[in-house]
């Protein structure tokens, strides 16, 4: 299984957009990314509750991990959740279909103003991920039984490359290489800094470790 292709995007400038004029505040690529894995892994505790993952251990430990590596100006969202296929991964990565850049803002300052909510499983909180990453690669794996492992990657433009990942546990590793203007994100107390300040309060436990270190912070819910 190897794919390359073009993201079904009908304005050329959708990727611009994206790292130049969608947030005000680049650092909320984090909150957009660990919000994605948070939804990932209460979704799958939910498939858990009604019976349709019972091959999943009952006191499998739910978590996100956020992996920084200083040296090589990379950051990882690691979460255990429910992974995706690679029909999954072409439905809601590639295929982003808009009549336009235009129409897309427009739909996403909706959103900011209301509960209006256009930011699926992955989506366009995704591609918060280019605001600050020169490439971007996903390992994932579905919670399905017998489903292949997908890897899939994209420097940002409009191509993408997808073959047979390498992940054996479900759940979704993504992988920003960041770009000069964003190393700052690999620093371990600017991440911290802006874990506290948009995900102090998710629903799933949240660790920030160093690559190849043991997990040193954690945020839990108050209850």
């Amino acid at each position: 299984m190897n794919e390359k292709g073009n993201l079904s995007i009908n304005s050329e400038n959708f990727l611009p957009i994206i790292k130049k004029w969608l947030y005000t505040d680049k650092d909320i690529f984090i909150r957009e990314l660990v919000s994605n894995a948070c939804d990932a892994v209460t979704k799958l505790k939910k498939l858990m509750i009604m019976g349709e993952a019972d091959h999943i251990p009952a006191d499998e430990a739910f978590s996100v991990h956020v992996v920084l590596n200083k040296e090589e100006k990379i950051m990882q969202i690691v979460d255990n959740g429910i992974g995706m296929t690679h029909e999954e991964i072409k439905k809601y990565i590639n295929q982003i279909a808009f009549s336009g850049a235009t129409d897309f803002l427009s739909k996403y300052e909706e959103k900011a103003d209301g509960d209006n909510e256009i930011i699926g499983h992955f989506g366009l909180g995704f591609y918060s991920a280019f605001m600050v990453a020169e490439r971007v690669t996903i390992q994932t794996l579905s919670y399905k039984e017998g489903a292949e492992p997908v890897y899939w990657e994209c420097d940002g433009e409009s191509e993408y490359s997808m073959s047979k990942g390498a992940k054996e546990t479900h759940g979704t590793e993504i992988t920003l290489y960041l770009n000069e203007d964003s190393y700052e994100f690999s620093n371990e107390y600017r991440a911290r800094e802006v874990l506290q300040k948009y995900c102090a309060f998710m629903p799933v436990e949240i660790y920030q470790a160093k690559e190849g270190g043991e997990p040193e912070y954690q945020n839990v819910k108050e209850d």
